[in-house]
């Protein structure tokens, strides 16, 4: 099997000056797509920034179709604070108001999404930016809420009701890479701040996704956090499904993600460390990387036997 510098080499193509230029590349990934959430606080550094967008075009020159959606969590926050907005969360996601819903769109698509295709088309015109209000790519309700068993309103969160997949669809078929802003319109007009994991997570299943890849600022999906940090590398939506009424603040929602994808006919999700440079390449092209894969139920037996190990 050829290395990713080999496959590019062997193309015509510019060398890979990349760490992860030796990674094993499979032919049988060409033509797959690939749906990468990055978070926001893995965009706000900037070297950690231009790592994530090498990646991204390094996936396309080896013949995937990578979509990315994004996050911006830090940024909205310090926005919020400069507007003097209150900051809150409940059940793992961002309280917002119609006032903080102005500052997440003008966040998201003004600053958050022009950054992160500036990055990315530094190395050829590849990224096209959207959002999920854009020809009704993401349609939304709003998203109830519950803490230690009682309601709690956390305004303006939407939660996925609909994709419309044929923007996204079309731009990758003219060979762009699109990067989504996760806001959703709702069927009645209203504007929806919608989790980015559980954005990628629906889009991953609409597009008929191989593989979803979430970034994040922890190394994975931890057994017994906070006691404690012991990382599981592999499990089944069945046994994820079993652990998620343990799970707490923003891993929630997006281990919520993990699970529906995967239930939904995605073939894997990676969680990774946003935070290690050239995580994508690695944990797309090869079974190296660290953190936690989510499998279907009816993936591998080695499976359960990983998770009952991490949780003894």
């Amino acid at each position: 099997m050829r290395t990713l510098g080999e496959q590019r080499a062997a193309r015509g193509a510019d060398p890979v000056d990349l760490p992860a230029a030796d990674v094993p590349w499979s032919e049988e990934l060409q033509g797959r797509t690939v749906v990468l959430k990055c978070g926001g606080s893995t965009l706000d550094d900037p070297a950690l920034r231009r790592s994530f967008a090498q990646d991204v075009v390094e996936l396309w020159h080896a013949g995937l179709h990578p979509v990315v959606v994004h996050g911006g969590g830090p940024q909205i926050s310090s926005m919020l604070d400069r507007l003097a907005l209150e900051v809150r969360f409940e059940a793992g996601m961002r309280v917002t108001t119609p006032e903080a819903m102005d500052v997440v769109r003008m966040v998201l698509t003004g600053q958050v999404q022009r950054d992160l295709v500036g990055a990315i088309n530094a190395h050829g015109p590849f990224a096209v930016g959207m959002s999920g209000e854009d020809a009704h790519t993401l349609t939304a309700v709003r998203r109830p809420a519950w803490v230690d068993g009682r309601a709690v309103d956390i305004g303006l969160v939407g939660d996925i009701v609909s994709v419309a997949p044929d923007t996204v669809r079309n731009l990758l078929a003219g060979g762009r890479i699109p990067v989504v802003s996760p806001v959703a319109r709702g069927a009645d007009g209203q504007i929806y701040n919608v989790n980015a994991d559980l954005a990628a997570s629906a889009l991953a299943v609409a597009l008929g996704a191989d593989r979803l890849v979430m970034l994040t600022d922890v190394p994975g999906l931890c057994a017994d956090w906070p006691r404690s940090t012991e990382v599981i590398p592999r499990l089944t939506a069945g046994e994820l499904d079993a652990l998620l009424p343990g799970l707490a603040g923003g891993m929630l929602p997006k281990m919520e993600g993990c699970l529906r994808a995967v239930r939904s006919g995605v073939g894997r999700v990676h969680v990774l460390d946003g935070r290690t440079p050239h995580a994508v390449l690695r944990g797309v092209l090869t079974e190296e990387a660290t953190g936690t894969t989510v499998l279907p139920d009816d993936a591998a037996h080695g499976v359960a036997r990983d998770a009952e190990e991490a949780l003894s």
